[in-house]
């Protein structure tokens, strides 16, 4: 597999973790809790580098959603794979796991879950207590180079010239979204090597790019609760989403949009493919333009770029004015037109926007791919290939959505695997 190095670290371990995120610090603090001796190595200069911006920083820590069954669905095609492993450690136990290291966690919208403190920081310090009171040895800055294996059995991995070796391996390494938090993909690698089939990674919970220069313009600005519609030129399949639109410098991002970049990313090998964005979705354009027409008689003194500052998210009047051919910003509003004033109604039902592609792994809050899940015996996170190997988190290949999914199925794995090792 790999040649021996030069040096040998002379104390022999029961666990090695490699990777301290989310899964490894959770594997290594519950291996330590069952009394084994467990080396954690780290190739960063701190723990949980990833874990510490999900979220904007606020960490959502899961999806309370009660129902196993329904959380499941949300997994695609890996659901019937993570019965066995969500009933050893599901939502409920997170919970009362962060809650028991003094952490609560309280719900938000769409039953998106984050720490009481808002702050993920938090949760990395808590892990990080949890380990420390498993006497788990922990070693930053230690990037692994190398893993040797022989007949099947792992027998050391080497790191900054020295062999580290252990009964029991955990691979936690996460998968290649966000490379400038360590997750580069080297996992990947040596799985492949020890035999496992591996799915190449895409990121598929990503912003979109757009090379529209008014989108610059109004980064930052939130459009919510709006109803946005992809389209590919040639073809008649079409994406539609509802809820917010977060524009960016470069595109357009936020959970909505997360969320279906993997269905526009499909619509893209089919051609060109821009967006519609409705602001007013549950009106059609009569009852809208009945509307604009009212609040225009009750504004009719005011400007135009004024009296549209109340009509569409704040910050975004002047830019979306700008889209209207003819439109001069600076009117009074007893002066638009009736023509202008169904383009101004249009423009709020149908924002133009094109779309260029996807950002890549360093805008992905999750990135697919990784170890067929029928390599590994899933009751126990243990690979089919190698008999003192364990794998989680972002390693396996399992696809699922922004909001929580993906921190749940690091806690899950993590634990199983920790539990087994």
């Amino acid at each position: 597999m790999v040649e021996a190095m030069k040096g040998s670290d002379e104390r022999r371990y029961d666990v090695i973790v490699v990777g301290g995120g989310a899964a490894g610090m959770m594997a290594a603090g519950r291996a330590a809790t069952r009394g084994k001796r467990v080396l954690l190595l780290e190739k960063n200069k701190k723990l949980g580098a990833k874990l510490a911006i999900t979220g904007g920083g606020r960490c959502n820590i899961t999806n309370a959603e009660e129902d196993e069954r329904v959380l499941l669905e949300h997994y695609g095609e890996a659901k019937d794979f993570l019965h066995s492993p969500f009933s050893q450690f599901g939502v409920k136990d997170t919970f009362e796991f962060f809650g028991f290291l003094g952490l609560p966690i309280v719900v938000q919208a769409n039953k998106r879950a984050f720490p009481k403190s808002e702050k993920a920081l938090d949760v990395v310090r808590v892990l990080a207590r949890y380990m420390a009171e498993g006497n788990v040895e922990v070693k930053l800055g230690v990037p692994v180079e190398s893993v040797r294996a022989v007949r099947g059995r792992i027998e050391a991995v080497t790191a900054l010239g020295k062999e580290f070796k252990a009964e029991s391996f955990i691979f936690a390494t996460g998968g290649l979204s966000h490379p400038e938090t360590g997750s580069t993909g080297d996992g990947f690698e040596w799985l492949r090597e020890l035999g496992h089939a591996i799915e190449r990674p895409t990121p598929t919970i990503v912003p979109l790019r757009s090379k529209d220069p008014w989108v610059k313009a109004l980064a930052g600005v939130t459009f919510p609760g709006v109803k946005i519609t992809f389209s590919a030129e040639g073809a008649s399949k079409k994406v539609v989403r509802r809820g917010s639109v977060l524009f960016t410098h470069f595109g357009i991002s936020g959970p909505t949009i997360l969320n279906a970049a993997g269905a526009v990313a499909d619509l893209l090998y089919e051609g060109a493919v821009t967006a519609s964005i409705d602001m007013y979705p549950d009106e059609n354009i009569g009852s809208l333009d009945k509307r604009i027409t009212g609040f225009f008689d009750e504004h009719k003194n005011k400007t135009l770029k004024n009296a549209f500052r109340e009509i569409v998210p704040a910050g975004a009047a002047e830019t979306l004015l700008s889209l209207i051919p003819g439109i001069d910003p600076d009117i009074k509003v007893h002066s638009v037109t009736k023509e202008n004033r169904r383009r101004i109604v249009d423009i709020l039902k149908r924002v133009p926007l094109s779309i260029a592609g996807l950002m890549g792994y360093d805008r992905a809050v999750v990135a697919d791919g990784g170890v067929h899940l029928t390599d590994i015996d899933m009751r126990t996170m243990r690979s089919r290939h190698v008999s003192n190997l364990f794998v989680t988190g972002d390693l396996l290949h399992i696809t699922r959505p922004s909001g929580g999914y993906s921190l749940q199925l690091c806690w899950t794995t993590g634990f199983v695997a920790g539990n087994n090792a």
